[in-house]
């Protein structure tokens, strides 16, 4: 994914805090599929740390987005509650995170998951996802702007690449990714 020009993956760079396995993996899921929230606070605080020692990388960024989970997602939004949880971490106001509940980017609809899924599977379920989502800030507020997009994982890129080519499309001139953690390379 990395090696496709910028064009064609939509983000100019992605960073991860951590790689997934052990016991972050294993937390990420009592999160995301056991619903166990306080796991979320503590994501939080690990990206607004991230982001407090990486100055560089934030440079110039208008926008930190969570990748949406769909409003009805069970037993939680685990993206959004970590992203509230940031925003909650980050007293100083030093990020453009959005408010709880304020949301700029939004999922209204459950799509197809791509957890456990062949790639082209996973490449069928980004597409759907990325068509699902909705800014509902100021549309003039993305024009031109760099967005930071967020997310738990990052394992093929498939949903990161077609979230951020679907945001330059509407007007982002530079779409970065940071993960709590991505898959470790094979091969």
């Amino acid at each position: 994914m990395c090696a496709l020009p910028e064009a064609e993956r939509g983000f100019s760079r992605v960073d991860a805090v951590a790689m997934y396995s052990g016991a972050l993996r294993d937390k990420i899921h009592k999160l995301k599929y056991e619903g166990r929230a306080g796991w979320a606070m503590i994501f939080g605080r690990l990206l607004v740390g991230w982001m407090e020692s990486h100055p560089e990388a934030m440079h110039g960024v208008d926008h930190v987005v969570g990748n949406p989970t769909h409003t009805g997602r069970q037993p939680l939004q685990h993206i959004e509650a970590i992203m509230d949880a940031a925003y909650t971490e980050d007293v100083t106001r030093a990020y453009p995170l959005s408010p709880p509940g304020a949301h700029l980017l939004v999922k209204y609809a459950e799509t197809p998951r791509s957890a456990n899924r062949t790639l082209d599977e996973k490449r069928a379920a980004a597409t759907a996802h990325a068509a699902a989502l909705t800014w509902t800030g100021d549309t003039g507020a993305i024009k031109g702007a760099t967005i930071l997009l967020v997310d738990d994982v990052f394992t093929s890129g498939s949903q990161l690449q077609h979230v951020a080519r679907r945001l330059r499309a509407t007007g982002a001139a530079d779409v970065r990714g940071l993960v709590l953690a991505r898959v470790p390379w094979s091969g």
